[in-house]
């Protein structure tokens, strides 16, 4: 996880320097993925870093990262018990996933007992 990290800070920071703000969203939903994967969470940076790519990501009109970032809280609080915040995400997240006919993530999210 440390190595993960280290990478995707890599990758942001590189973004930055760049001035790719598409890929610096994609870098700060993985950085929120990797807050979420330990047990117990940590909800706080997890939450910032979807947060600042969800912000990034609707600025930019990126759909499928935006609703990819639900998912990613969704699963987050459905970890930490937090069932209403669980469900709202998650409605996002397969609303969009449908308006873009993206099956193969809405099919995940069924598959794995989200939806």
């Amino acid at each position: 996880m440390d190595d993960a990290r280290g990478l995707a800070d890599r990758a942001l920071e590189l973004a930055g320097q760049h001035e790719e703000r598409g890929n610096q969203a994609w870098a700060l939903r993985l950085l929120g993925e990797i807050a979420s994967h330990p047990a117990p969470p940590d909800v706080r940076i997890a939450e910032n870093h979807y947060r600042q790519a969800m912000a990034l990501a609707y600025e930019l009109g990126m759909r499928p990262l935006l609703a990819h970032c639900h998912l990613g809280l969704a699963k987050l609080y459905r970890r930490t018990g937090k069932r209403q915040e669980a469900q709202e995400h998650l409605a996002t997240a397969t609303t969009m996933y449908r308006e873009m006919d993206m099956r193969f993530w809405l099919e995940e999210a069924e598959l794995r007992g989200l939806a």
